[in-house]
């Protein structure tokens, strides 16, 4: 695997990243701070082939979706899991939900919906093939979704129906190259964020008629958190992290504290950060200024991916290798 730059161009890289086949290959983590870490307690584990590869909660409700079609479900905030059945048996890479709907999307452009909590989920036309990495959804029912090839999908409907909104790639990429897109944020009035290689950040606040380029750079971004109030941050290849304050418009590329990638991030509203990867997981209290290592037997020899918090006041919850659901305490 490329560790400077850009990474070989396959839409399978994410889910690549996220095995166990490739942490042999994957960069060390830095040395730790010394201090004693953030306890990682474990809450839910399978086999060593089966994956969680991201988590969402709205309040105290949560999903956490997998390898195989996997779907978990929590209602007290991540403390306990019991799975849903799936009309799937293909990887789910992403998942949003709010009080009314849920999305999760994965290979071949599955995208899979439920009404409630109590419903069954149902497999929505995506209009694409390519993998999709990440769904974002808001109250009113808008979603955004990213993947493989340049590939951005939106919904105004809770997920039932999908139109391509991709931007005009040739004015922003050299060579007009179609960037993974591996994020995607949407506030509640529509405002959709999405994130990829290159270190792309584009907004639109037009439903996707028309992009903006917030910033670019050269390692990929994995993951991204915007919180309500403005503080956004994402992370990447080869241990890159960006801050922002003011929703993404302006972004800050922060001094380099890990060589790992970075699969997932969460800002919880009191200033802590969680930042999940391979074999390596780093944690703030300050919002970002400063960080230190979460070396725990778990987290420097395998990976967390998605991170969540069920809550304001709840621990945040992250889900990686061998079907893991953890919490990260204290």
């Amino acid at each position: 695997m490329v560790l400077q730059g850009r990474e070989p161009r396959s839409p399978l890289i994410r889910v690549l990243v996220l095995t166990i086949a490739l942490a042999a290959g994957a960069a060390d983590a830095i040395g730790g701070s010394g201090s004693t870490p953030p306890s990682v307690n474990i809450l839910l584990s399978g086999s060593a082939h089966e994956a969680q590869f991201a988590v969402a909660f709205d309040k105290q409700s949560g999903i956490a979706v997998g390898s195989g079609g996997s779907i978990m479900a929590s209602g007290d905030a991540g403390a306990s899991w019991r799975r849903e059945d799936s009309p799937t048996t293909l990887a789910l890479l992403g998942v949003d939900l709010n009080d009314t709907a849920a999305i999760a999307v994965g290979q071949q452009g599955v995208i899979l919906t439920k009404r409630s909590a109590g419903a069954k989920w149902n497999v929505a036309r995506s209009g694409t093939d390519n993998r999709l990495f990440s769904v974002a959804l808001n109250a009113r029912g808008d979603a955004v979704a990213t993947g493989a090839f340049g590939t951005v999908i939106a919904s105004h409907d809770g997920g039932e129906t999908w139109k391509s909104v991709a931007p005009g790639w040739r004015s922003m990429v050299a060579d007009g190259i179609e960037p993974h897109l591996y994020a995607a944020s949407i506030n509640s009035a529509g405002v959709m964020i999405i994130a990829g290689e290159f270190s792309l950040i584009l907004r639109s606040a037009t439903g996707g008629a028309s992009w903006e380029l917030l910033h670019k750079g050269d390692a990929s971004l994995f993951a991204m958190h915007m919180r309500e109030d403005g503080a956004s941050y994402a992370v990447g290849q080869s241990g890159t992290i960006l801050r922002s304050g003011d929703r993404g418009s302006t972004w800050t590329v922060l001094p380099p504290i890990s060589n790992a990638n970075l699969l997932g991030v969460c800002a919880a509203s009191d200033g802590r950060v969680v930042v999940t990867g391979m074999r390596d997981m780093l944690v703030s209290g300050d919002g970002g200024d400063s960080w230190e290592h979460v070396a725990t037997s778990d987290t420097t020899t395998s990976w967390y991916a998605g991170a969540a918090q069920g809550g304001p006041h709840a621990p945040i919850v992250i889900v990686g290798h061998s079907g893991q659901i953890a919490r990260v305490g204290p």
